[in-house]
């Protein structure tokens, strides 16, 4: 059977974010370099991170060089394109160009990098921008940590579920440990139905404080093991002596 395809989708880990980034960033530098070797082929590579870090590589004496050839390439003024519409591309490729070093410095402010030459107005922009970033950071977090919340709630109920369910499965089991023995006390009703659930509690809750806790989780009042029971009744005949 073939493998699965694969799904490509954003890395949420942060930590694994950044390790994949720099192997997949160095395989394509390795790439670039053995395409302009093997080819002779002119290569100009730009990455940035994440983060803005510039990652480049030029096969030529530097990317500037080979963009300005490609400008000079894409942007020539063929027979059959008007040269109005040659100026109107390329102001809107300067447009996109200013628009796009905009956002770099406007990320870096953002990291605190590169704000001596800013306004108090401008920082104060700044200052605006990250409160409303942390608050929308701290609401998400007061969410997931609700929703965890709610899931340990609905674990634990089923957990006391799962614990009464095992209670009652030992109960049976040890009446059926006892064979006809325990329909002979049963019929012959010597200690009734309690005196046999409290049989059956004694055997595994030994000590009286485990076997009290058992009879209240099991929904059954605590009475005495037979022995406490004769020892009480001693007890008042002697007082009524």
């Amino acid at each position: 059977m073939g493998r699965g395809k694969v799904v490509l989708e954003r890395i949420e880990n942060k930590i694994n974010r950044q390790v994949t980034f720099s192997k997949r960033r160095n395989g394509l530098l390795k790439k670039a370099y053995e395409l302009s070797v093997l080819c002779d082929a002119e290569v100009a590579l730009i990455i940035f991170s994440s983060r803005g870090k510039l990652s480049e590589f030029a096969s030529n004496i530097s990317v500037p060089t080979t963009l300005e050839k490609y400008w000079q390439h894409r942007y020539s003024s063929p027979v059959d394109i008007p040269v109005d519409e040659t100026q109107t591309l390329y102001q809107e490729v300067l447009r996109l160009k200013a628009k796009y070093e905009s956002l770099q410095h406007s990320q870096r402010h953002l990291l605190g990098e590169e704000l001596e030459s800013l306004t108090v107005k401008e920082l104060y922009k700044i200052e605006k921008q990250l409160d409303r970033a942390l608050s929308q950071a701290r609401q998400k977090k007061t969410q997931l940590l609700l929703e965890r919340m709610e899931e340990l709630s609905k674990k634990e109920r089923e957990l006391e579920v799962e614990n009464k369910q095992l209670k009652s499965l030992v109960f049976f089991f040890f009446l059926h440990s006892l064979g006809s023995n325990s329909t002979s006390v049963w019929n012959n009703n010597y200690f009734g139905p309690s005196w046999c659930f409290q049989l059956e509690l004694e055997h595994c809750f030994p000590s009286a404080q485990g076997l009290r806790d058992a009879s209240i989780e099991m929904g059954n009042e605590y009475n005495m093991i037979p022995s406490q029971a004769n020892h009480a009744q001693q007890q008042s005949s002697t007082h009524m002596g």
